[in-house]
């Protein structure tokens, strides 16, 4: 992916909401198939990404408590579109299609690409990004390339190492030092060992997600 300059985006104020923690609540707003469809605004956005059955739809379901606010389905790639989600916190929460697997045509997964480039490169809505990964598969092509996209623009990045309830404790740790030195140069990053099946981890997510929700701050 191209990477342009991006001003890094810091919550301020924070630690003093870590014992009220803001709730999620979110609705579907509008889909695109490019950047031309997307809203006109300038409200904050967190953006979502990662490989197809990394879990990304149910992550979005488990941090905004509802089952069917992103559809959860076992054909991975269903996601066709970039979807936006109003929320209560006033910025929006957007799903990007997953990489790979989708069961469609080359010039439709490449059109999904330029999609998301241009979003990723161009939306100057974009506050952060959380990058869904499967823990027990993580730092896959397309995840480090999100990671080195996120250090050369500066944006803020949170990764989420789903389906941690399938690993044991002792795999945990190591996948998450694993993912914490690729993401040692990265000065906006962090990562936390999550699970959207037992909401392991969900409350210090939805932490980070609802201050970059609400930062005014412009690009």
């Amino acid at each position: 992916m191209a990477a342009r300059s991006r001003r890094a985006i810091i919550a301020t104020g924070f630690g003093d909401h870590m014992h009220k923690t803001p709730q999620i609540q979110a609705s579907f707003l509008t889909s695109a198939d490019s950047l031309a469809g997307c809203p006109v605004d300038n409200l904050p956005e967190v953006a979502f990404a990662g490989r197809s059955n990394a879990g990304k739809s149910s992550t979005l379901n488990c941090l905004t408590d509802t089952r069917n606010l992103a559809r959860v389905s076992k054909t991975p790639g269903r996601t066709q579109l970039i979807n936006f989600f109003t929320t209560s916190l006033g910025g929006r929460l957007v799903d990007l299609p997953g990489y790979g697997y989708a069961k469609v045509s080359k010039a439709r997964r490449k059109s999904w690409g330029e999609a998301v480039d241009d979003y990723l490169q161009l939306r100057e809505n974009l506050n952060a990004v959380v990058l869904v990964m499967d823990i027990r598969r993580p730092l896959q092509p397309f995840d480090v390339q999100m990671i080195e996209w996120g250090i050369a623009t500066e944006t803020p990045l949170l990764v989420l190492l789903n389906k941690a309830d399938k690993l044991k404790q002792g795999g945990r740790v190591a996948a998450s030092r694993y993912v914490d030195a690729a993401l040692a140069d990265a000065t906006n990053a962090s990562s936390i060992t999550f699970s959207a099946k037992t909401g392991l981890g969900s409350a210090h997510a939805i932490e980070l997600v609802s201050g970059f929700l609400m930062d005014p701050q412009r690009l």
